[in-house]
C-alpha cells in the first residue's frame, strides 16, 4: 500500500485537512483462573493516590475524630408522690391508674332539672344487679320484686316536667318500652349510697338470706367502680376556663419539685403540659416517709443512632434508598424540614445512644456525664438546655419550662407522666360552640349535640325545634284551640317588635363587671324566654341550656350562676365536647370514664337577634 509522509503532522492534525480511522485497544482483565476472588478485590496499588482523594475530600479536616468508647452519666430520679386538683385536697399519687382517667374524668349525670336521664345507664345496672342477684336465689319472684321496688319512669306527656323525654319521640318510646318491665340499676345504687340501707329493703322474697345480699351489693358496687371511673371529689375540670388544672409533686433535696398542669384539654399527657412551680416548695404538708431522690451512675458502651436509608459517610460505600431525601421539598420556611434534612446529611453520625430505662410517674435529671474516646481522652458534656430559662437563645427538647418571668436556672429534669399510650374515644355525648355574635354584640352557646334522656345524643337544633312544638302542642291543648296572634291595626303594613327570638338551643352569654372592677369583664350565663303566641301565663318560662357544659350551677340548691372569663371565647370560637374515653392499662384492666375536649372553632356566627325593628304584616287572606 502505497504511502507518503507527512512533514508538518502538527498542522495537519489541527485542519484535519486529511481524514483519518482512529482505532484504540481496550485493556481489560482476563482472569485466567477459576477464582474470582482476586479479581473482585478491587485492590489500589497507588495508596498514595487513595490518601491524596481523601485529602481533597476533606476526610482529613476533623480535629476530634475520635470515636467515643466510654459513658459514664451520673443522674437521680425520684417519683410522683403527690397529686391534687383544682379544688381537691392533696391526695397520693396512684400510678396505677392512667393519668388522663384520673385527670379527666366527670361525674356521669343520671338527672337533669330532677328529670331522670341516662336510660341506657340505669338499664345497664339494672341487669347487671339481676345477673348477680340470681346467684343467692333464682327464683323469678325477686327479680319481679326489684323491678316493683326500682322500676323505669313512666312519662307523663301532660306533665311539662316529662318534655325533656316526651318531646323527643326516640326518646319517649325508649322510656316507654321499659317502663314496668326493666329494672332501674341507678336507684338501686342511689340506695346502697345512703348508711344503713341495704339491697334486701322492701324485697320480701330474700327474708332469711340477708348475708348473702350484703355480699354480693358489694360485689357490684366494686363493678360499677370498676367499669366507670368516677371522682371521689372535686375533679380537676375548671369551668370558669374551660380546661383542666392539677398538679403534682415529687421529693427533690429537702422540699419537692411541684409540677402544675394549668390549660391542659387536649386529651393526652405528656411533659409539655407541665410547668415547674417555684412558688411552691411542698405539695400541701411535707411527708417525712417521702422518698428520696435514688442516685445512679452508669458506665456503658454507647452506640450510634441510626435510622433507614442514613446516609454513609464513607466514601467508597452506598447507603440503601428506603429514605429518600431528594424528594423532600421544603419551602422557605419549612424549618422543621430543612433542620431534618440537616440531621439525616450533615449530622447523622455525630449521635450517639445512652439508653436508661425510666420508670413512668419518673422525674429524671442528669448531674453529669464524663465521654472517654478512642484516644483515652476524657470530655465532659454539659446539657445543651442549660443557662437562664427565660433566655430566648436557649433551647432543648423534652425540658418543662418554669412559670413566672424570674431569671432562673433552667430546669433540666426529664418527666415520665403515666399516660395512656392511645385512647379511644366516643363519639360526642354533648358538643357546644361557644362563638361571638358581632351583629347582635353578644356571646352564645350554641348547643350543636345533646344528650337524650334515653342517653342517645341529638342534633341539638333539631332537639330545640321539637322542645317548643311540645310547648306549643300543650298551649293549644290547654286553650282548646290553635292561638291565634294580635291581629294588627286596620289598614297596617308593618309592626313594631321590641325584640326577635332565636333557636332554643341558643345560650346567651352576656357580659358583667368582675366584683371590684370597673374595667374588666366576664361572661355569664343567661336566659331567653320561651314567649309563644296566646300564652296568657303573667311570666314566661326561661329556656335552660340542654347540656351538662352549660348547666353548672343550675343543679345546685338554690341554683347558682355561672361564670366564663372572656378569654376563653376568641374571635374563632371554641367548641367543648364530652365523650367516652376508653383504654387499657398495665395487667391489661380497661379504664372507662368521661372527659371533656376543648377545641378552636370556626369563626363568628349570626343569631339573627334584633331588637327595636319593624316587621312587614302580612297580606289578610282571602
Amino acid at each position: 500500500m502505497p504511502f507518503s509522509i507527512t512533514r508538518n503532522l502538527g498542522s495537519v492534525i489541527a485542519k484535519k485537512s486529511r481524514p483519518a480511522i482512529t482505532i484504540w485497544n481496550r485493556l481489560e482483565g482476563r482472569p485466567r483462573a477459576e477464582n474470582f476472588d482476586r479479581a473482585l478485590r478491587a485492590e489500589v496499588r497507588d495508596a498514595l493516590w487513595m490518601l491524596t482523594r481523601q485529602w481533597q475530600m476533606g476526610e482529613f479536616r476533623g480535629d476530634d475524630a475520635g470515636s467515643p468508647i466510654d459513658v459514664k452519666v451520673h443522674l437521680e430520679t425520684t417519683k410522683l408522690q403527690k397529686y391534687q386538683a383544682v379544688l381537691g385536697p392533696v391526695e397520693p399519687f396512684n400510678d396505677q391508674i392512667p393519668l388522663e382517667a384520673h385527670v379527666e374524668r366527670m361525674a356521669l349525670a343520671i338527672a337533669q332539672g330532677g328529670h331522670e336521664i341516662a336510660l341506657d345507664l340505669r338499664l345497664l345496672l339494672g341487669r347487671q344487679w339481676l345477673k348477680l342477684i340470681r346467684s343467692v336465689s333464682p327464683a323469678p319472684l325477686v327479680a319481679e320484686q326489684f323491678i316493683g321496688q326500682y322500676p323505669i319512669h313512666v312519662p307523663d306527656p301532660t306533665d311539662l316536667a316529662d318534655a325533656p323525654t316526651c318531646a323527643h319521640p326516640e326518646a319517649w318510646s325508649s322510656f316507654a318500652a321499659v317502663a314496668t318491665r326493666r329494672m332501674d340499676g341507678v336507684k338501686l345504687l342511689d340506695h346502697l349510697a345512703s348508711a344503713g340501707n341495704h339491697a334486701y329493703d322492701g324485697i320480701p322474697a330474700l327474708v332469711g338470706m340477708e348475708a348473702q345480699v350484703d355480699v354480693v351489693a358489694e360485689r357490684f358496687g366494686r363493678w360499677f367502680r370498676r367499669v366507670f371511673h368516677q371522682p371521689a371529689g372535686p375533679g380537676a375540670w375548671q369551668k370558669e376556663r374551660l380546661e383542666y388544672q392539677f398538679a403534682v409533686s415529687a421529693p427533690y433535696g429537702e422540699a419537692e419539685k411541684v409540677l402544675a398542669a394549668e390549660e391542659y384539654y387536649q386529651g393526652h399527657l405528656d411533659w409539655y403540659n407541665f410547668d415547674v412551680d417555684p412558688t411552691r416548695e411542698t405539695l400541701g404538708d411535707l411527708d417525712p416517709a417521702a422518698v428520696p431522690p435514688k442516685p445512679h451512675t452508669l458506665s456503658m458502651l454507647p452506640t450510634q443512632a441510626t435510622f433507614n436509608g442514613m446516609p454513609n459517610t464513607r466514601w467508597w460505600r452506598f447507603e440503601d434508598s428506603r429514605t429518600n431525601f431528594g424528594d423532600i421539598k421544603p419551602d422557605t420556611t419549612d424549618l422543621a424540614k430543612l433542620l431534618l434534612i440537616e440531621f439525616g446529611l450533615v449530622f447523622a453520625n455525630d449521635w450517639f445512644v445512652v439508653p436508661f430505662t425510666v420508670p413512668a410517674a419518673t422525674i429524671a435529671e442528669i448531674r453529669g456525664m464524663a465521654v472517654t474516646n478512642v484516644f483515652g481522652e476524657r470530655t465532659w458534656v454539659e446539657a445543651a438546655g442549660r443557662g437562664d430559662d427565660d433566655d430566648w437563645q436557649r433551647w432543648a427538647m423534652f425540658l418543662v419550662s418554669i412559670r413566672g418571668e424570674g431569671h432562673q436556672p433552667a430546669d433540666r429534669s426529664l418527666l415520665l407522666p403515666p399516660a395512656a399510650r392511645q385512647v379511644l374515644e366516643g363519639r360526642p355525648l354533648e358538643q357546644v360552640m361557644l362563638g361571638r355574635d358581632e351583629m347582635a354584640n353578644m356571646v352564645w352557646g350554641i348547643e350543636q349535640t345533646i344528650a337524650l334522656p334515653s342517653g342517645d345524643p341529638a342534633n341539638g337544633r333539631e332537639a330545640a325545634e321539637q322542645t317548643r312544638a311540645f310547648f306549643e302542642a300543650d298551649l293549644e291543648r290547654r286553650l282548646g284551640a290553635p292561638p291565634e296572634p294580635l291581629p294588627p291595626a286596620e289598614g297596617a303594613k308593618i309592626r313594631y317588635k321590641v325584640m326577635s327570638s332565636v333557636p332554643e338551643n341558643w345560650i346567651p352569654l352576656i357580659p358583667v363587671h368582675v366584683e371590684g372592677d370597673n374595667r374588666e369583664v366576664q361572661l355569664q350565663r343567661a336566659a331567653m324566654l320561651r314567649i309563644m303566641e296566646g300564652d296568657t301565663a303573667p311570666t314566661p318560662e326561661p329556656v335552660r341550656p340542654r347540656t351538662s357544659l352549660l348547666r353548672p350551677g343550675l343543679e345546685d340548691t338554690p341554683p347558682t350562676g355561672y361564670l366564663l372569663h372572656e378569654e376563653e371565647v376568641p374571635r374563632a370560637g371554641t367548641v367543648v365536647s364530652t365523650s367516652f374515653e376508653r383504654t387499657r392499662w398495665n395487667a391489661g384492666r380497661a379504664f372507662v370514664w368521661l372527659g371533656v375536649r376543648k377545641q378552636t372553632g370556626r369563626g363568628e356566627g349570626s343569631s339573627g337577634l334584633a331588637f327595636d325593628y319593624l316587621a312587614d304584616v302580612p297580606p289578610p287572606k282571602d
